[in-house]
């Protein structure tokens, strides 16, 4: 209607009135059989000045797009071919939040829109008369690479200013090539690997006077949020239409919401509610519905409820050897056994699966390596001590669309898939996108497909991995492909899309994914979208790998790229603050909290206790394995097991705590019963199911019990987060949901502790029941509990 060109004010007042009339039915909403937005939005982010949104991440026809309307605040343009929307702050401030309405064929669909919470910090550098030529900055503010930060030299000081998101930076100045600390900062932390740097601290990530919402009573189509702190605006949505005053209204209880009777016609739709006020966001309401009812029954919940997950992670090399038939090892004297195939395959996993483990353990989506064709010899790699390596974990691809039979076969990989599901288990597929082998078929026809080996300063772009973050190849027999050509990201999105199609698998891993160019994770899942999601009615999860800053790896998470990604900023901090000593849970709840900023309070991130890149977290729990020692080198040059039981009790405590976050769970194969392992390929060894010794088979019961008990657990699932306490040795937060609550304490002191703490007001006098053996008493609006040293206790009602 107004497509291509700016709305003038006449025509601005013109559409609100008569589009605005049509998004409303008397007594409900009007929307249409077939979404033009699958799932649920994701809030849009506003940058500061300019805010370009790539519409087909959201609709699926944007082209069919009659009209925008922003808030009152905001001028847009359209590009020419109406694919990307530029939004405009009109005046000095951008709302907090505020609603953007568009139109297509005639229906309202409404996305909210999120001031960034960045801010502007200078960071200076006194030489103090000093001399230098260059000064630069490095830390988790630009990855650690200094040529993206110089500093200008201004009044005889080196200064720049950045602009970033409330938290919590480490750094360190690079003056003429040398890192030191920043000599005009006391604040110093250790940074894990035996070095300190200095550290930021940027604005507040959680104000204390910012809105609080939570779920506080359900009656059938009756709901009541409770509110803490006063609100300047409240936001309530239904699936992906905005719910105006005929629907809800604020009063001395709360806020009232009367949910739609369109909400009725879908087996499962979301409400949620957001705020603000002057100090900050509230955070975000999620609340699942079963045919327009509040869904209160977790037995009530499939494999498509994607916040159910709990994710279990195979190498199915090192898994079980089900058919010893096709183990093939390479006879190469210079591959050491670590390095070769050892004989776990697809029939191994299919055992498992009929024997009931995975169902013992509770978990219920099962992610396994790739199993491509890998080369039939071993490679050599680039770094030292140049040590050779089969394909045995399936990351160097041959081929794209075919089973390596040392693995199994296209049948087995059926059978698997089938019996999965069949036990209501969810199968992801880690899928390498970014590099094919350099013996492969496509290297071979088409070597112009990937990215420059040799810079054109003549430096070998491998690992270079923040310089040459699009480019960088990870070894001299792995080019890497250039994804922003369509012609690439047609085809590898293709062969993505081959596995879904022709075994029904339930979404990917992807591996590498901040090395991928944009126009690749646009294109597959806008083809998954059209082709699956919507004509087959299936739930496709999407989870990427990318070690860096908060602020990278949320870049990729939106409705046009991934469900989520691994939030490995939040696993680093919580092996640091469960596994030593001296770490402070009051950084672990710091860390919690810039999640919950940057990712939202009911993403769908993952929360790991390991992966198949970094040494396993009882190794450094139990002293096995010290911080500040090179991991990898340590596999090599002694045998690593638990040196200290203290270990157990630490494991027990990470997995209690990705049980009981928000987020989705995910187990790496042995941590259950806590494996041991240094480094790679230390922290790939074979899995073991028989001869656990008496403290891995409590580790593994223990396991089973944390897990079943999130699964049991709607506050656990879709929850509202609440830190009642934290201090150095002490963890105390509460999930709730509606009138069921959780709280989940930690004591990391060596000794057992008294615990006290004040519960809300409308659960005064709850009936405790003690998931973990503690003996905890509730008087009123307290309760005490002994928690034992390194221990946790889990307290529903």
């Amino acid at each position: 209607m107004f497509k291509n060109s700016r709305i003038t004010a006449f025509l601005l007042i013109v559409a609100a009135v008569v589009l605005t009339s049509s998004c409303k039915n008397k007594n409900d909403i009007s929307v249409p059989d077939k979404p033009e937005i699958t799932g649920i939005a994701t809030p849009v982010i506003l940058q500061p000045d300019s805010t370009v949104i790539e519409l087909s991440d959201y609709f699926l026809h944007p082209k069919s797009i009659d009209s925008i309307m922003p808030d009152k605040g905001f001028t847009y343009r359209l590009s020419a071919d109406s694919l990307k929307l530029t939004l405009q702050a009109s005046g000095k401030s951008i709302p907090r939040l505020s609603v953007m309405k568009v139109w297509v064929d005639g229906y309202c669909y409404s996305l909210l829109l999120e001031k960034s919470r960045k801010i502007w910090q200078r960071i200076t550098f006194d030489p103090k008369e000093k001399k230098y030529r260059r000064v630069e900055l490095a830390g988790d503010m630009n990855e650690w690479t200094p040529s993206r930060t110089p500093l200008k030299l201004a009044d005889g000081k080196w200064q720049t200013d950045l602009l970033l998101f409330p938290g919590k930076y480490q750094y360190k100045f690079v003056l003429d090539g040398k890192w030191v600390l920043d000599p005009g900062n006391t604040e110093i932390v250790d940074n894990n690997i035996g070095g300190t740097n200095s550290l930021l601290r940027v604005g507040s990530v959680n104000p204390p006077s910012a809105p609080y919402l939570f779920t506080d009573k359900a009656d059938k189509d009756k709901i009541t949020i409770g509110i803490r702190n006063k609100t300047k605006e409240i936001f309530v949505f239904w699936q992906n239409y905005q719910l105006d005053e005929r629907f809800w209204k604020t009063d001395s209880t709360g806020l009232q919401i009367t949910l739609p009777g369109k909400a009725r016609s879908f087996e499962r739709s979301f409400l949620r509610v957001w705020a603000f006020n002057n100090s900050g966001s509230s955070n975000e309401i999620l609340i699942p519905l079963e045919n327009g009812r509040i869904l209160s029954d977790p037995a009530m919940l499939t494999r498509a409820d994607r916040e159910a997950m709990i994710i279990y992670f195979m190498m199915v090399d090192r898994f079980r050897n089900g058919d010893p038939k096709n183990d093939a090892p390479l006879k190469d004297k210079d591959v050491d056994p670590k390095l070769n195939f050892q004989g776990g395959d697809l029939a191994g996993i299919i055992k498992e699966i009929e024997s009931g483990y995975f169902k013992e353990l509770g978990v219920n989506t099962l992610w396994i390596s790739p199993i491509t064709q890998n080369p039939k010899d071993a490679w050599k790699e680039y770094p030292a001590p140049h040590r050779k390596f089969s394909g045995y974990h399936g990351y160097w691809p041959m081929t794209l669309t075919t089973v390596d039979p040392r693995f199994g076969t296209a049948e087995e990989l059926k059978t698997l898939v089938k019996e999965a599901h069949s036990a209501n288990m969810n199968v992801l597929l880690d899928f390498v996108s970014n590099h094919v082998h350099i013996e492969s078929k496509l290297y071979k026809d088409h070597p112009d497909w990937a990215t420059p080996l040799i810079l054109p300063n003549k430096k070998k772009n491998i690992r270079l991995w923040d310089e040459q973050r699009l480019t960088t190849w990870f070894d001299e027999f792995l080019p890497t492909l250039d994804l922003s050509k369509p012609e690439i990201s047609n085809l590898m999105s293709d062969s993505a899309l081959f596995w879904i199609k022709n075994y029904e698998i339930d979404g990917f891993r992807h591996d590498a994914t901040k090395h991928i160019a944009e126009l690749y994770w646009r294109t597959l899942t806008k083809k998954l979208k059209e082709q699956v999601i919507i004509p087959e009615e299936r739930f496709i999860y999407q989870i990427g790998e990318t070690f860096g800053s908060r602020d990278l790896i949320g870049s990729y998470v939106n409705p046009g790229k991934l469900d989520a990604q691994f939030d490995f900023g939040l696993y680093f901090d919580a092996r640091t603050a469960f596994a030593r000593e001296t770490a402070s849970f009051k950084d672990l709840n710091f860390s919690l909290q810039e999640s919950f900023s940057y990712y939202g309070e009911h993403s769908l991130m993952g929360n790991i206790t390991g992966n198949q890149d970094l040494a396993r977290f009882i190794s450094f729990a139990s002293n096995a394995v010290s911080f500040g020692e090179n991991d990898q080198k340590a596999g090599w040059e002694r045998d690593i097991e638990v040196k200290d039981t203290v270990g157990y009790a630490r494991l027990a405590s990470l997995i209690a705590f990705n049980m009981t976050i928000p987020g989705i769970p995910v187990i790496y194969y042995g941590d259950e019963f806590g494996m041991p392992g240094a480094g790679d390929p230390d922290n790939r060894r074979m899995m073991r199911f028989e001869n656990l010794n008496p403290m891995e088979k409590r580790m593994k019961t223990t396991a089973e019990k944390l897990i079943h008990l999130r699964s049991n657990s709607m506050p656990l699932l879709y929850g509202d987060f609440k830190t009642l306490e934290v201090t150095d040795k002490t963890f105390i937060y509460m999930r709730t949901y509606f009138d069921k609550v959780i709280f989940v304490v930690f004591n990391k002191d060596k000794s057992p502790r008294k615990i006290d703490f004040e519960v809300p007001d409308r659960f005064a006098g709850f009936r405790a029941i003690n998931n973990f053996g503690s003996d905890a008493k509730v008087e009123k609006n307290k309760v005490t509990l002994n928690v034992e040293g390194n221990g946790f206790e889990i307290i529903s009602n």
